[in-house]
């Protein structure tokens, strides 16, 4: 996989490095083919920025993170800005570079920035977002990147591409999946709904180990949701088989909780009177829901 994302690359590289094309803004022939694209380039021409406020990197978990990158490669390609054919400053991805560096490599993925390329780098990331051949993690890399880099907020964005503020949060989630399960998500061995389930998992141990279990059982999204609640909410006391026949909801109740991605009761008396109970467990998820329900 990080083999073709590597190639891929080459014909953008060898453009950057070409003397008669020595691209350096916008409105440059050549530009477009530079602006949202990635190319793979020399990890020794790349020079950190000196206005980077994080001061201090884990070695540990610079070591971990250099060793998944030797077992998946680089799934998050670094952005740097170009100052010379043969220089880039970093803009963001410096744990990356530091990790890449340690585990040997000799070029990393990398988006180019030129000086002023602002409003050619949204257009190139949103036209890339409409694309359907994207699988989930290339969408959501494409929504931070247009995020981060573009100033805007995921109200904004969600305009530009046309999508529900919440199908862009739930994109957005997957990139708190670990690497391992991102990159399962790249080779399609499981769908974007496993991989919403996953993300309502809080331990990462516990990811991985659904992870495995769906893809050597071939577990369904429901089945992975009913586990993932399972876990998110251990205390819950198990409903009765009449209990679950009793009500008319419950179906409701389950397409409301997949869809906001926690647990929701749906009650009603024989009246016709009834309650929505939407469970949250920690402030950051209450936060969530109520950008959700309230856009």
């Amino acid at each position: 996989m990080a083999d073709k994302r590597k190639a891929l690359g080459k014909g953008l590289a060898a453009l950057l490095k070409d003397p008669r094309t020595e691209i350096e803004n916008a409105n440059q022939p050549g530009a477009e083919e530079v602006v949202g694209s990635i190319a793979e380039i020399p990890v020794q021409s790349v020079q950190p920025n000196p206005f980077q406020p994080r001061t201090f990197f884990d070695d540990e978990a610079l070591q971990e993170l250099a060793d998944s990158i030797q077992q998946l490669g680089v799934i998050q390609p670094i952005t740097v800005r170009r100052l010379s054919s043969d220089s880039y400053e970093l803009i963001s991805g410096e744990r990356r570079w530091r990790a890449s560096k340690l585990a040997g490599l000799t070029a990393i993925p990398a988006y180019i920035r030129l000086a002023d390329d602002q409003g050619m780098l949204e257009m190139a990331l949103v036209e890339n977002i409409q694309r359907e051949e994207l699988d989930a993690v290339e969408v959501a890399l494409s929504y931070q990147r247009l995020m981060d880099e573009c100033s805007i907020t995921q109200e904004q964005m969600s305009k530009r591409v046309g999508k529900k503020r919440s199908t862009v949060s739930n994109y957005i989630r997957l990139l708190k999946l670990p690497p391992i399960i991102q990159a399962g998500i790249r080779d399609r061995m499981l769908s974007m709904g496993h991989a919403r389930a996953l993300v309502s998992i809080e331990s990462e141990e516990n990811q991985l180990k659904m992870y495995k279990e769906i893809i050597s059982s071939g577990m369904s999204v429901r089945q992975v949701e009913e586990k993932a609640k399972a876990l998110q909410y251990p205390s819950l006391p198990e409903k009765t088989k009449e209990e679950k026949q009793a009500s008319p909801f419950n179906e409701l109740g389950k397409q409301l909780g997949t869809l906001l991605e926690t647990e929701v009761v749906l009650k009603s008396d024989p009246k016709g009177k009834g309650e929505i109970v939407i469970r949250f467990k920690n402030p950051e998820e209450l936060e969530r829901l109520i950008s959700i329900l309230n856009p």
